[in-house]
């Protein structure tokens, strides 16, 4: 995988707006793909990696339907609710913005690699805080959190069993102080 690597400092005008108001914003984003989309109306999307038929079916029309009225999905390329909300984006002809927990080099799950490659190739937006090589790993994800719940303007969680995401997920959606 060779791509353009944007590099996009706290300071810029391209930097998102929310998520320079976070008490630790990332100093750097690194973007692949089109970084307009970090400047439009977005909403998560995000939920559990083992989902049921339901919630998989719900998350994937919930973002086909958010895309077709013009916001911009965003979530973390997880397994499960994450790429099925990015999924139906694309399949909407919408927006979507993929927030890794490592680097380009590193893309978790290995299954979701053809879904990098398509959200670059249908207009989307792949982001990540860690320089290409760096590897995922769980406190990466965590952190990873902070930016997907700053980078939009609500945010639609599907339940689930593993709660322990959903705790540090919606500790950076609460207001900054």
């Amino acid at each position: 995988m060779n791509y353009n690597i944007e590099i996009i400092d706290v300071n810029s005008e391209k930097y998102p707006d929310n998520l320079k108001r976070i008490a630790n914003p990332p100093q750097k984003l690194y973007v692949i793909g089109n970084v307009d989309n970090l400047r439009t109306n977005s909403i998560a999307v995000i939920g559990s990696r083992i989902c049921s038929e339901k919630g998989a079916d719900t998350a994937k029309n919930f973002s086909y339907k958010l895309s077709k009225c013009g916001l911009t999905i965003v979530s973390g390329m997880a397994k499960g609710i994450d790429t099925l909300a990015h999924i139906g984006a694309l399949e909407a002809g919408g927006k979507t913005i993929a927030v890794l927990g490592g680097g380009f080099k590193h893309i978790f799950p290995k299954e979701n690699v053809k879904l990098f490659e398509r959200i670059i190739k249908e207009n989307g937006t792949i982001v990540s805080e860690y320089k290409e090589d760096e590897e995922p790993s769980s406190i990466k994800f965590i952190e990873r959190n902070r930016i997907v719940s700053r980078s939009i303007i609500r945010s639609i969680s599907s339940r689930s069993k593993e709660k322990k995401w959903h705790k540090y997920y919606c500790k950076y959606c609460k207001k900054p102080k």
